[in-house]
């Protein structure tokens, strides 16, 4: 049907190795097509011939075949394919009949085995990468990865919860897209210290490995939930940079620098923003903040870029705490 529409319009198919046949009037070469769906031909509109049969409709059949027509629901297909459950989810659906959903309810209880955890896990990861606003990429990564450590048991005794939380949190590393723990655990059930376990247990079991995070990795985020200029993340991500690198805040860790950087970098532009503000945006106390601007302050200077000379206020300016 796909070539009949582009037939249609006069573009030309697609090869790639098959060899479509252009649908067209004998006697009006050059006439616009017409689909009837209902009756599956293809008919010339300017003549009225048909000159294709037996078209398909692959569009949605929104019909309802249950008595309540109110409440039916109108498609017939069932959920997507998952090649991650047994029998790829192909299963049937008891749905309500006439206010009676006793075999529903019994169906929803007793799914079959050895996909009763896959199911309740992966409805607890799609939940939390939605709260997380994360895309649909890292939700199968993630998924895939949750049903390598469930098949192979590497964890027993480690509730789905928490593994299904270290899933999430390696899969956004995977995919450069990587979340701190304080905001997995935000949206999770378990603590950040059970996760950070079964992260670690994960790695080690998998013999897998991820890219270490660092200050840069965030300062996009939460510039952008400040409300901050492209310039003034630049300057941040400059900061913490030359912060790890002259080796300024030993001990601290990366959500600590990042959040340093920002507050000084905003310390210096037209948008100042308090301790509290990026403390809240970042998951940092403002004690963490404070500390980590006092090891850094000394070398404002050295830490901002070339282009500081342009903020409001130069570096050297700045205030101490």
């Amino acid at each position: 049907m796909a070539a009949m529409a582009r037939a249609a319009s006069g573009a030309a198919a697609p090869t790639r190795g098959y060899r479509f046949e252009q649908i067209k009037c004998p006697n009006h070469p050059n006439a616009n097509l017409i689909e009837d769906y209902r009756a599956g031909d293809v008919v010339c509109g300017d003549c009225g011939l048909v000159v294709g049969d037996r078209v398909v409709d692959v569009g949605s059949e929104w019909r309802t075949f249950s008595n309540e027509k109110a409440q039916g629901d109108p498609s017939r297909v069932g959920a997507a394919e998952n090649p991650l459950l047994e029998g790829h989810d192909l299963s049937t659906v008891i749905g309500t009949l006439r206010g009676d959903d006793s075999l529903r309810r019994l169906q929803n209880r007793n799914p079959s085995g050895p996909d009763r955890a896959l199911m309740a896990a992966f409805r607890e990861i799609s939940n939390m990468a939605e709260r997380l606003n994360l895309p649909r990429s890292i939700v199968e990564r993630c998924n895939a990865l949750f049903k390598q450590v469930h098949q192979e048991k590497h964890l027993k005794g480690r509730t789905n919860d928490a593994i299904a939380s270290a899933c999430l949190f390696i899969a956004c590393r995977q995919d450069n897209c990587p979340r701190t723990f304080k905001e997995i655990c935000a949206v999770s059930k378990v603590s950040k210290k059970e996760i950070g376990r079964c992260f670690k247990l994960i790695l080690r079991a998998l013999e897998t490995t991820v890219d270490p995070a660092g200050a840069g990795d965030f300062m996009a985020r939460f510039c952008s939930n400040l409300g901050l200029s492209l310039k003034v993340q630049r300057a941040a991500v400059h900061i913490a940079q030359e912060a790890n690198r002259l080796d300024l805040c030993p001990g601290k860790v990366y959500t600590s620098v990042a959040a340093a950087a920002i507050y000084m970098a905003s310390q210096a532009s037209d948008t100042k923003k308090t301790q509290k503000e990026v403390g809240d945006v970042v998951g940092v106390a403002d004690v963490t903040i404070r500390a980590a601007y006092r090891s850094m302050y000394p070398k404002r200077v050295e830490l901002f870029p070339e282009a500081a000379s342009d903020f409001p206020t130069p570096p050297v300016n700045l205030p101490p705490i």
